[in-house]
Parts: C-alpha cells; sequence; structure tokens
C-alpha cells in the first residue's frame, strides 16, 4: 500500500473555493481503480490549511493517478486560490496484522 499525505494553505480569503476544489478532487479520486481512501482534512491550528490523507493500493495506481484530468483541475485551483503548499509525502506501508 501507498500512503500518501501534503497540505495546501489558503489566501485569506480564498479558503471556501479551495476547500470546494479539494473536496471535489477527493470524491473524483474516490472513484480511481487503486483507491483505498482519500480524505481531506481542516488542521485544527491553522483553519486555512487543508490536510490530505491518502491511500492506494500500489505505485502504479497512485502513478495513474497523478495524471489524470483531476490532477490539472486541482492544481489550477491551487494556482488561483493558496498561499503555499508543502510537497507532497509518499509512503510505502503494509497493514499490520490485527491483534
Amino acid at each position: 500500500m501507498i500512503i500518501v499525505t501534503g497540505s495546501i494553505t489558503a489566501k485569506d480569503g480564498q479558503f471556501e473555493p479551495l476547500r470546494d476544489a479539494c473536496l471535489a478532487h477527493v470524491h473524483r479520486s474516490r472513484t480511481e481503480d487503486g483507491c483505498i481512501s482519500h480524505a481531506v482534512h481542516i488542521d485544527a491550528e491553522n483553519p486555512l490549511r487543508l490536510v490530505f490523507f491518502e491511500e492506494w493500493r500500489d505505485l502504479p495506481a497512485l502513478q495513474e493517478h497523478f495524471v489524470t484530468p483531476g490532477i490539472a483541475e486541482l492544481m489550477g485551483a491551487v494556482r488561483e486560490h493558496a498561499a503555499s503548499s508543502e510537497k507532497i509525502t509518499t509512503y510505502s506501508a503494509q497493514k499490520a496484522p490485527d491483534q
């Protein structure tokens, strides 16, 4: 499994359009082959910051995700509404056995 994290901070007055674009991206992504989970959350310490947490079946599924038209739509919204965005970080993970 591949885990992806990242965050975007909205410009002042631009949180709602950025959040809406992020939610649209999340909903599109959830329909993709290989998407196990895809979510965006509001940071409890910085209400202008949106944090992504994603789980993908494998690296090929994630690589396919990164070339979908939805990524271009999200990046357009980021350029327009975000003050900054953190580097996307990916992790290779294995689910621990049930205890």
